[in-house]
């Protein structure tokens, strides 16, 4: 839960659901018949946010396998 007044604790997610929408929401929303598939949607979205989908800014790495190596460092180190 964010602290009261400081909006920058909810830029990660923010960011997150404004990239979700752009992707999977805008110009699709005749698509779900109804409220069970746009949740079983926004599910497979985020798999393959999470598991699948490079990112540039974690070294082309999907955020699971970067979180992976970034605790196996620590780990080691």
């Amino acid at each position: 839960m964010p602290r009261k007044g400081n909006c920058y604790d909810n830029c990660v997610i923010e960011i997150f659901f404004k990239t979700m929408k752009n992707e999977m929401f805008y110009g699709h929303e005749y698509e779900f018949k109804a409220l069970d598939d746009l949740e079983k949607s926004m599910s497979e979205y985020i798999s393959y946010y999470n598991n699948q989908r490079i990112i540039t800014k974690l070294k082309g790495l999907t955020p699971t396998t970067y979180r992976h190596q970034s605790i196996n460092n620590i780990i080691l180190n």
